[in-house]
């Protein structure tokens, strides 16, 4: 589990899946990854195949994360109830969406997670009582700021035992500082540093997305434990791409 990776301190690296193939997905979990996101906002995916994606990735031993469409209670029960490792919630803009975000992913007391043990997470039969405090410790809950405001409130909005991952979205926070497509920019690279210094202090593990191992040495160097090594779609272009060119010379 990266839960128990990141409380050591270690750094975890992963992807971001816009394929829907649980084939696709073993392949890259077998490579070594540590997690995998199953991208639910912007592919085009269901959970069909969502939960068919996590599979295949937890037979071999990578954890499994959705980052669900929408800060939705059905969205968000949905991915957990698929066995899921942990969620990814987008667009979060202030304390009440944060709320909500723990409201949904934690059984009760902490939360208000809806109950069905005959599903994957449940093991498809009765579960005794430690279930939900297991499950409650178990689920990595992360969130995703992406806008000026958010990274504004930021100190209030993580403020939370609920929330295990702080995920700055560098691209959407390129369009809010005026600079749009430009992660590397002074600007965006500031208020990363700057996030990332709050989020860990607050004692929250920080996640962003990386191009290269240039960009993977000075994450680390900041704090970021989370790293997303680019996108499944990217990687395989790239590789082609960089081939066929090759050939032309």
């Amino acid at each position: 589990m990266i839960k128990e990776q990141m409380n050591q301190g270690k750094f975890v690296l992963g992807t971001w899946c816009e394929l829907p193939s649980p084939a696709a997905i073993n392949v890259m979990a077998k490579s070594g990854l540590d997690f995998l996101i199953i991208d639910m906002e912007h592919s085009v995916m269901d959970f069909k195949i969502a939960q068919e994606m996590v599979m295949a990735a937890e037979v071999e031993g990578c954890d499994a994360i959705i980052r669900v469409p929408r800060n939705d209670e059905s969205d968000i029960l949905r991915a957990l109830d698929a066995g899921a490792a942990g969620i990814i919630v987008p667009h979060i803009e202030n304390v009440e969406d944060r709320k909500r975000v723990v409201k949904y992913s934690k059984f009760a007391p902490k939360g208000d997670r809806g109950f069905n043990p005959y599903i994957r997470a449940g093991g498809y039969s009765s579960v005794g009582v430690d279930y939900f405090r297991a499950q409650n410790e178990k689920i990595l809950v992360g969130i995703i700021v992406e806008g000026k405001k958010a990274i504004t409130d930021l100190d209030a909005i993580i403020c939370d035992e609920g929330v295990d991952l702080v995920y700055i979205g560098t691209y959407d926070l390129s369009v809010a500082l005026s600079v749009a497509g430009d992660v590397k920019n002074k600007k965006v690279i500031d208020a990363l540093e700057d996030c990332v210094e709050r989020i860990r202090k607050a004692g929250k593990w920080a996640g962003c997305m990386v191009h290269n191992a240039d960009d993977l040495r000075r994450f680390k160097e900041i704090g970021i434990q989370f790293i997303a090594y680019k996108v499944d779609t990217a990687i395989i272009f790239d590789a082609f791409s960089s081939m066929k060119k090759e050939m032309r010379r």
